[in-house]
Protein backbone atom coordinates (compact mmCIF):
# COMPACT_ATOMS: atom_id res chain seq x y z
CA UNK A 1 0.00 0.00 0.00
CA UNK A 2 2.85 2.34 1.00
CA UNK A 3 4.63 2.04 -2.65
CA UNK A 4 0.73 2.71 -4.57
CA UNK A 5 0.54 5.62 -2.37
CA UNK A 6 3.80 7.14 -3.65
CA UNK A 7 3.09 5.96 -7.30
CA UNK A 8 0.07 7.93 -6.93
CA UNK A 9 1.68 11.00 -5.27
CA UNK A 10 4.33 10.88 -8.49
CA UNK A 11 1.34 11.11 -10.89
CA UNK A 12 -0.60 13.75 -9.03
CA UNK A 13 2.13 16.40 -8.04
CA UNK A 14 3.03 17.28 -11.60
CA UNK A 15 -0.52 17.72 -12.92
CA UNK A 16 -1.08 20.19 -9.57
CA UNK A 17 2.10 22.14 -10.09
CA UNK A 18 0.61 23.07 -14.04
CA UNK A 19 -2.57 24.30 -12.39
CA UNK A 20 -1.37 26.21 -10.02
CA UNK A 21 1.36 27.84 -12.65
CA UNK A 22 -1.90 27.90 -14.69
CA UNK A 23 -4.55 29.69 -12.04
CA UNK A 24 -1.65 32.26 -11.51
CA UNK A 25 -0.83 33.33 -15.05
CA UNK A 26 -4.84 33.75 -15.36
CA UNK A 27 -5.24 35.73 -12.50
CA UNK A 28 -2.70 37.97 -12.13
CA UNK A 29 -2.40 41.12 -13.67
CA UNK A 30 -2.44 41.74 -17.23
CA UNK A 31 -0.23 45.27 -18.80
CA UNK A 32 -1.55 45.04 -21.99
CA UNK A 33 -5.28 44.69 -21.06
CA UNK A 34 -5.84 47.48 -19.44
CA UNK A 35 -8.93 47.81 -18.39
CA UNK A 36 -10.34 46.15 -21.25
CA UNK A 37 -11.35 43.12 -19.55
CA UNK A 38 -15.68 42.65 -20.47
CA UNK A 39 -15.18 40.82 -22.98
CA UNK A 40 -16.85 42.47 -26.27
CA UNK A 41 -13.93 45.35 -26.02
CA UNK A 42 -15.51 48.07 -23.87
CA UNK A 43 -13.69 48.95 -20.40
CA UNK A 44 -15.18 47.93 -17.14
CA UNK A 45 -16.72 50.29 -14.82
CA UNK A 46 -19.22 53.23 -14.99
CA UNK A 47 -20.08 54.97 -18.23
CA UNK A 48 -23.10 56.98 -20.21
CA UNK A 49 -24.97 55.12 -22.56
CA UNK A 50 -26.48 56.69 -25.63
CA UNK A 51 -27.94 54.99 -28.65
CA UNK A 52 -28.10 56.35 -32.09
CA UNK A 53 -31.25 54.75 -33.77
CA UNK A 54 -31.89 55.08 -36.99
CA UNK A 55 -35.46 54.91 -38.42
CA UNK A 56 -37.15 54.67 -42.05
CA UNK A 57 -39.37 57.82 -40.87
CA UNK A 58 -39.12 61.36 -39.46
CA UNK A 59 -40.47 61.63 -35.84
CA UNK A 60 -42.74 64.10 -35.28
CA UNK A 61 -43.10 64.15 -31.91
CA UNK A 62 -41.35 67.27 -30.33
CA UNK A 63 -38.42 65.69 -28.49
CA UNK A 64 -36.32 69.32 -27.19
CA UNK A 65 -35.61 68.73 -23.35
CA UNK A 66 -36.34 65.02 -23.58
CA UNK A 67 -33.66 63.55 -21.42
CA UNK A 68 -33.41 59.85 -22.56
CA UNK A 69 -30.36 57.85 -23.55
CA UNK A 70 -31.09 57.89 -27.49
CA UNK A 71 -31.29 60.36 -30.40
CA UNK A 72 -33.61 59.08 -33.77
CA UNK A 73 -31.79 59.80 -37.03
CA UNK A 74 -32.78 59.12 -40.28
CA UNK A 75 -32.29 55.25 -41.28
CA UNK A 76 -30.87 56.46 -44.81
CA UNK A 77 -28.93 59.92 -45.56
CA UNK A 78 -27.77 62.79 -43.41
CA UNK A 79 -28.68 63.81 -39.70
CA UNK A 80 -26.79 66.26 -37.80
CA UNK A 81 -26.33 66.10 -34.10
CA UNK A 82 -25.51 69.35 -32.80
CA UNK A 83 -23.15 69.58 -29.54
CA UNK A 84 -23.22 71.50 -26.41
CA UNK A 85 -20.81 71.35 -23.64
CA UNK A 86 -22.13 70.84 -20.33
CA UNK A 87 -21.11 69.47 -17.09
CA UNK A 88 -23.08 66.19 -17.58
CA UNK A 89 -23.93 63.73 -20.62
CA UNK A 90 -27.48 64.89 -21.21
CA UNK A 91 -29.60 64.78 -24.97
CA UNK A 92 -31.52 68.21 -25.52
CA UNK A 93 -33.24 67.31 -28.48
CA UNK A 94 -33.82 63.25 -29.79
CA UNK A 95 -35.39 64.10 -32.92
CA UNK A 96 -32.78 64.55 -35.84
CA UNK A 97 -34.83 63.98 -38.18
CA UNK A 98 -37.06 66.81 -38.58
CA UNK A 99 -34.83 68.98 -40.43
CA UNK A 100 -33.71 70.73 -36.81
CA UNK A 101 -30.91 68.35 -35.93
CA UNK A 102 -30.63 66.43 -32.60
CA UNK A 103 -28.61 68.13 -29.50
CA UNK A 104 -26.51 66.66 -27.44
CA UNK A 105 -24.40 68.06 -24.23
CA UNK A 106 -20.87 66.86 -22.99
CA UNK A 107 -18.46 67.97 -21.31
CA UNK A 108 -15.14 69.79 -22.79
CA UNK A 109 -13.19 66.40 -23.65
CA UNK A 110 -10.04 68.15 -24.33
CA UNK A 111 -9.48 71.70 -22.09
CA UNK A 112 -6.31 72.01 -22.25
CA UNK A 113 -5.31 70.72 -25.94
CA UNK A 114 -2.69 68.34 -24.65
CA UNK A 115 -4.35 65.36 -26.79
CA UNK A 116 -5.20 63.29 -23.73
CA UNK A 117 -8.54 63.80 -23.25
CA UNK A 118 -10.90 63.83 -20.16
CA UNK A 119 -12.59 60.52 -20.80
CA UNK A 120 -12.94 58.27 -23.70
CA UNK A 121 -15.68 56.91 -26.33
CA UNK A 122 -16.48 53.47 -27.41
CA UNK A 123 -18.70 52.82 -29.80
CA UNK A 124 -19.97 49.47 -31.65
CA UNK A 125 -22.91 48.33 -34.52
CA UNK A 126 -25.80 47.07 -33.71
CA UNK A 127 -28.91 45.40 -35.38
CA UNK A 128 -29.30 43.80 -38.64
CA UNK A 129 -26.52 43.36 -40.86
CA UNK A 130 -25.77 45.13 -43.61
CA UNK A 131 -25.78 48.55 -42.49
CA UNK A 132 -23.22 51.10 -42.24
CA UNK A 133 -23.26 54.64 -41.21
CA UNK A 134 -19.87 57.75 -40.76
CA UNK A 135 -19.59 59.98 -38.37
CA UNK A 136 -17.94 63.05 -38.71
CA UNK A 137 -17.16 66.12 -36.44
CA UNK A 138 -17.77 69.47 -38.09
CA UNK A 139 -17.80 73.24 -37.02
CA UNK A 140 -17.84 76.98 -38.06
CA UNK A 141 -15.01 79.27 -38.43
CA UNK A 142 -16.18 81.96 -36.67
CA UNK A 143 -13.88 84.56 -38.53
CA UNK A 144 -15.31 83.52 -42.08
CA UNK A 145 -18.11 81.55 -41.34
CA UNK A 146 -16.63 78.60 -43.13
CA UNK A 147 -17.67 75.16 -42.08
CA UNK A 148 -14.98 72.96 -41.91
CA UNK A 149 -15.31 68.90 -41.37
CA UNK A 150 -12.50 66.74 -39.88
CA UNK A 151 -10.56 64.65 -42.13
CA UNK A 152 -11.12 61.89 -39.72
CA UNK A 153 -14.25 60.13 -39.55
CA UNK A 154 -16.02 57.49 -37.20
CA UNK A 155 -16.93 54.46 -39.76
CA UNK A 156 -19.44 51.68 -38.46
CA UNK A 157 -20.52 48.66 -40.38
CA UNK A 158 -22.96 45.99 -39.06
CA UNK A 159 -21.37 42.88 -39.89
CA UNK A 160 -22.58 39.54 -39.09
CA UNK A 161 -21.42 37.68 -35.56
CA UNK A 162 -20.91 39.62 -32.73
CA UNK A 163 -20.24 43.13 -32.41
CA UNK A 164 -17.18 44.60 -30.24
CA UNK A 165 -16.48 48.19 -29.44
CA UNK A 166 -13.46 50.13 -30.51
CA UNK A 167 -12.37 53.57 -28.83
CA UNK A 168 -13.85 56.41 -31.21
CA UNK A 169 -12.40 59.07 -29.42
CA UNK A 170 -9.88 60.61 -31.67
CA UNK A 171 -12.85 60.70 -33.97
CA UNK A 172 -15.58 62.08 -32.35
CA UNK A 173 -13.64 64.05 -29.33
CA UNK A 174 -11.55 66.20 -31.83
CA UNK A 175 -11.64 67.85 -35.28
CA UNK A 176 -8.59 67.87 -37.76
CA UNK A 177 -8.48 70.78 -40.29
CA UNK A 178 -6.33 73.48 -42.12
CA UNK A 179 -7.27 76.41 -40.64
CA UNK A 180 -4.35 78.14 -41.59
CA UNK A 181 -3.62 77.59 -45.15
CA UNK A 182 -0.25 75.65 -44.88
CA UNK A 183 -1.74 72.16 -46.50
CA UNK A 184 -1.31 70.34 -42.73
CA UNK A 185 -4.52 69.65 -40.84
CA UNK A 186 -4.50 70.67 -37.49
CA UNK A 187 -5.80 69.16 -34.40
CA UNK A 188 -8.45 70.57 -32.47
CA UNK A 189 -10.64 69.55 -29.58
CA UNK A 190 -14.02 69.36 -29.22
CA UNK A 191 -15.41 72.43 -28.09
CA UNK A 192 -12.14 74.52 -28.61
CA UNK A 193 -12.70 78.50 -29.17
CA UNK A 194 -10.69 78.36 -32.44
CA UNK A 195 -14.39 77.04 -34.02
CA UNK A 196 -17.60 76.96 -32.59
CA UNK A 197 -21.00 75.31 -33.42
CA UNK A 198 -19.68 71.96 -33.44
CA UNK A 199 -21.81 69.03 -34.93
CA UNK A 200 -21.35 65.11 -35.51
CA UNK A 201 -22.90 64.62 -38.95
CA UNK A 202 -23.74 61.54 -39.53
CA UNK A 203 -24.65 60.11 -42.48
CA UNK A 204 -26.28 56.65 -42.30
CA UNK A 205 -26.47 53.95 -44.75
CA UNK A 206 -29.42 51.93 -43.39
CA UNK A 207 -27.56 51.02 -39.83
CA UNK A 208 -30.01 50.52 -37.62
CA UNK A 209 -28.38 51.42 -33.75
CA UNK A 210 -25.00 52.80 -33.04
CA UNK A 211 -23.75 52.14 -29.32
CA UNK A 212 -21.83 54.93 -28.15
CA UNK A 213 -20.52 54.45 -24.62
CA UNK A 214 -18.77 57.28 -22.34
CA UNK A 215 -16.24 55.88 -20.11
CA UNK A 216 -14.15 58.38 -17.38
CA UNK A 217 -11.03 57.34 -18.49
CA UNK A 218 -8.23 59.14 -21.13
CA UNK A 219 -7.14 58.33 -24.04
CA UNK A 220 -3.59 59.65 -25.30
CA UNK A 221 -4.47 60.94 -29.22
CA UNK A 222 -0.96 61.92 -29.64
Amino acid sequence: MLRFDRVLAALILPFAALMVLGCSEGTGPDPQAGSLATGNGAPNGAHYNLNIIGVPRDKTADMTGNNGHRIFVKLQGNTKIYLAEGETYQVLDANGTDGDGARFQLPNPDPDGDGVTEYSVYARALGRPGGSSTTTTCATDPTTGDVYCSSESMVMVRSRGRSSFTNVSRELLYIYVDLDGDGQAERYGLLDDALQDYYWNYDNNGLKLVQLRFYEIPTDVN
